[in-house]
């Protein structure tokens, strides 16, 4: 270790010039004083051991050298400037995961359909009032997570409200009206298919209410959403998020395939050409409607799939319910025909069988 560490302390260090690649040693002293002077040499072995050693450290630092000058001579890019202009096109998404496979996702959603129908009945034993509203963009998913959830449910507890434009005699109403009379009595569960929040949207964005109904909205509504949940409401707003690049993909698909030619109305394609327009909507009515008693919770529509398994979830957990499922039911046996004669057939009309 000795001998390493002398050898160490004669390389030059790495903070000098990197022009320095040779080690300064000792000045040799004059032949005639070293020869007078000279002192006993050192065994062959050691003399070999400390030359072999020196040649690696040498070796080692020539290496860091090189690496140093690789890096002086590398250009350096100059800091680049913050952009001015943000593209408002770009939604930050976190790292995708894989697509879920199907079999895996009906598996999944079979289950959760299963808790629904716990849920149903909770709400309906505990007379419970809720209120689901689905709201975001076009193309986002929210028609197909709401077929998810009502598909295994009963349509006498858990109803879809999905209003029309309004007529003219609507419009002349309290904005709210058309809306309090689709609101859930005792035991049920209203879903809104868009809902209120049209006038902060659609109606903002394309001109079909004016800015002082604009602002009575966006002051009114905080208010009216209180007023249900002190009334026993439990209310929950979710919000769709799709990119710019899927709702696209999505919309095409719409145009070449004729079963779905029904969902894309001239509302959406001027959606479309609106984004921006829409994103300041969206801002603005989060700025003021996203409050404690019925927060806004944003959902990510671009892998429908994994979408609508997490809201079924997260819906799940909004309310605490118990498992009410009655007792095995046995069936009772048929009464006895007791001289039942049904007439004949022939006298019936059927369906043609096509299939």
């Amino acid at each position: 270790m000795s001998e390493v560490k002398a050898v160490q302390e004669e390389v030059v260090p790495e903070k000098r010039g990197a022009t320095e690649n040779v080690t300064e040693e000792p000045a040799a002293a004059p032949q005639n004083a070293a020869a007078d002077h000279a002192e006993p040499k050192p065994p062959a072995k050691a003399a070999a051991k400390s030359t072999e050693q020196k040649a690696t450290v040498l070796k080692k630092d020539a290496v860091k050298t090189k690496g140093q000058k690789a890096e002086k001579s590398k250009p350096v890019a100059p800091p680049q400037a913050t952009p001015s202009i943000v593209n408002l096109n770009e939604v930050a998404h976190p790292a995708r995961k894989p697509p879920l496979k199907t079999k895996d996702y009906e598996e999944t959603l079979s289950k959760l359909q299963i808790e629904l129908v716990k849920l149903q009945e909770w709400i309906k034993f505990k007379r419970l009032k809720v209120v689901v509203v689905f709201e975001g963009r076009d193309a986002a998913g929210k028609g197909g997570t709401i077929k998810r959830i009502t598909e295994s449910l009963s349509p006498r507890v858990t109803r879809v409200a999905a209003l029309p434009a309004p007529t003219d005699r609507e419009q002349s109403q309290w904005y709210f009206q058309r809306y309090v009379q689709h609101l859930p009595a005792g035991g049920e569960m209203v879903l809104f298919d868009r809902s209120w929040y049209n006038r902060a949207g659609v109606e903002r964005v394309m001109g079909f209410c004016t800015e002082d109904e604009y602002r009575e909205f966006l002051r009114s509504c905080p208010e009216f959403e209180r007023m249900l949940v002190r009334s026993g409401i439990i209310l929950i707003k979710y919000w769709f998020s799709v990119s710019n690049e899927e709702q696209e993909r999505r919309f095409q698909k719409r145009i070449f395939h004729p079963e779905k030619h029904w969902k894309l109305s001239p509302m959406d394609l001027e959606s479309r050409a609106r984004w921006v327009e829409y994103s300041k909507a969206k801002d603005a009515m989060f700025a003021h409607t996203d409050i404690k008693q019925a927060p806004w919770y944003v959902v990510d529509g671009d892998d429908k799939k994994r979408a609508r398994l997490n809201v079924i979830t997260h819906l799940l957990n909004m309310i605490d319910y118990e498992d009410l499922t009655p007792q095995p039911i046995v069936l009772p046996p048929r009464q006895d025909e007791g001289g039942y004669v049904r007439p004949p057939i022939t006298d019936q009309t059927f369906i043609p069988e096509v299939y």
